[in-house]
């Protein structure tokens, strides 16, 4: 299997605190890949880094086989690495239209306009909203205009950040489908984190699990959904 990601041993510091410690991972071209954790784990740093968001402090990140070290992240997304963040990050002045046009916004193909209504076919009410400003749309459509807007860069590797967050258990459901759906029409590989557990291990094909910054156990997500210490510790059981 392709490599898309691979990451070693990585640090990330913030000031005086070691939100990462010695990190390893990696996700496969087509896979798609959970990181699961409480809380404070180290995450959403983890996806930032990726992401060149922020800088590393030790280890290694390699994105397509090259060090993504000192690479500004609009390198990356021009690359193929799209980042949907927690909290969506959506334009909230602009129309969902101009939402998504934006996420295409380093390509120089002349397929946006098709590109644009395959994503109104994935998500049918951003297509009855596409002229409605991006900060009135409720946060169910809001998570998926985000989804949307990363998709538009046209992603080898699809970085989604607490997809469920804040919303209903009917719209949640939704986001995932659509989520597999694009991994498997299309290849994309998706490193996804995620505080639903149980929704985020039944979909990946591998997961690692991150304590303090730090993964502590991995396996497909089967594995961790029959792991009686990961039911104690993060669903519930």
């Amino acid at each position: 299997m392709t490599k898309l990601l691979e990451v070693r041993d990585l640090d990330v510091h913030y000031g005086a605190i070691h939100a990462l410690r010695g990190a390893s991972f990696e996700v496969g071209e087509g896979e798609i890949v959970a990181l699961i954790g409480s809380n404070g784990a180290g995450k959403t740093t983890t996806l930032r880094a990726v992401s060149n968001l922020v800088k590393a402090s030790g280890g290694s990140i390699a994105y397509l086989g090259r060090p993504t070290a000192g690479l500004p992240a609009h390198t990356l997304v021009g690359q193929g690495l799209a980042h949907a963040p927690e909290g969506r990050g959506i334009f909230p002045a602009l129309s969902v239209r101009d939402n998504l046009r934006l996420g295409a916004f380093l390509r120089r193909d002349d397929d946006i306009d098709a590109d644009m209504d395959a994503k109104f076919a994935l998500f049918p009410r951003l297509k009855e909203r596409e002229s409605q400003v991006a900060g009135t749309l409720s946060g169910g459509e809001q998570q998926m205009l985000a989804v949307a807007r990363a998709l538009m860069s046209r992603p080898k590797l699809l970085l989604l950040d607490e997809p469920s967050l804040g919303l209903a258990p009917q719209i949640v459901q939704l986001i995932f489908r659509i989520i597999r759906d694009v991994n498997a029409d299309s290849g994309v590989g998706i490193l996804l984190v995620e505080q639903n557990a149980h929704l985020a291990l039944g979909m990946a094909n591998r997961a690692y699990v991150l304590e303090t910054g730090t993964v502590v156990m991995t396996g497909t997500g089967r594995e961790l959904l029959a792991s009686e210490a990961i039911r104690k510790a993060y669903l519930g059981e």
